[in-house]
């Protein structure tokens, strides 16, 4: 699974924009930030870092949005069209990028603790036993149940959409019109990058059953090796496939070492990776919580 499939890329599309007081630094800035996020959405795939790059992109961005949404000539412009509909659409845009932000940090964390549950199994096993099966099992258990929570942020996502509709009234001032235009792209490619966040993230092996072990066995045999592999596979999916491996030696008489170093090894980069997700998505929270009192405090006037 490419974690940002081309179409995935194609329905979350950007459009070339009128940016409103271009002259203005926050403007120009908004610009630059807006064209990094667009060259970053434009890959073929995304890996983990270019992931967590653009999380930090979206919380400059964010700040950006804030310095418009605080330039005098937008807030003279938002109280001489006020739109009662528009204003609510802003404020739950916001408030689900919110959500979103934090039930995708709680599941990452909840991913790093079960990823060092598992890295910390098989530090202490040894290549013969296989009380280590259990915790095996639990990982991928675990990625299991992510499956559900993945889906429904995923359809949260899918409801966003539409978000901003046209608004005859905003047409009425360029200024505002083209802040309009802003916000509906900062909402836009936000929901690319966290579509993207959260393909990477879904579990794509899931545990075999044991009346297919047969079947599963050749499958992985023959495929998950060149799987692993291959240039589109990321580092979450190399971690799932060396762990499904383990799985299906436990049906053996014993682990091979050479498999559970493999596995330790991938499960100790993924730390790193979690751990950069994290600070990426904290930063974003704390942007998206400054541009939501902005909001409050320009609209409630």
């Amino acid at each position: 699974m490419a974690a940002f499939s081309s179409k995935s890329t194609n329905r979350y599309s950007v459009r070339s924009i009128s940016f409103p007081a271009r002259s203005h630094p926050s403007t120009l800035r908004m610009e630059e930030e807006l064209n990094k996020l667009r060259s970053w959405q434009g890959a073929s795939s995304s890996n983990a870092e270019t992931l967590c790059t653009s999380l930090f992109g979206l919380a400059e961005l964010n700040i950006c949005v804030e310095d418009l949404l605080n330039l005098p000539l937008t807030q003279q412009a938002l109280a001489q069209h006020h739109n009662e509909k528009w204003d609510n659409e802003l404020l739950d845009c916001s408030l689900k990028h919110l959500d979103l932000c934090g039930n995708t940090r709680d599941a990452i964390l909840s991913m790093k603790q079960s990823a060092r549950e598992l890295q910390s199994a098989l530090r202490r096993s040894k290549g013969g036993e296989l009380s280590i099966e259990s915790n095996i099992k639990a990982y991928i258990s675990f990625r299991k149940t992510m499956k559900k929570g993945i889906a429904n942020s995923l359809a949260s996502l899918k409801q966003m959409d539409n978000i901003f509709g046209d608004f005859p009234q905003l047409e009425q001032n360029h200024h505002l019109s083209a802040v309009a235009g802003v916000l509906r792209e900062a909402s836009l490619i936000t929901t690319t990058i966290f579509h993207a966040l959260l393909l990477f993230l879904s579990p794509s092996l899931l545990k075999p059953k044991p009346s297919k072990w047969s079947l599963v066995s050749k499958l992985v045999r023959k495929g998950l090796t060149a799987c692993e592999e291959h240039q589109n596979m990321n580092e979450l999916e190399r971690v799932d496939a060396a762990v499904s491996n383990l799985l299906l030696q436990s049906s053996r008489d014993d682990f091979e070492e050479e498999k559970i170093q493999s596995a330790k090894v991938k499960l100790e980069s993924l730390d790193a990776i979690f751990e950069g997700f994290e600070d990426g998505l904290e930063c974003l929270f704390r942007s998206l919580i400054h541009t939501r009192v902005s909001l409050l405090n320009i609209l409630s006037h």
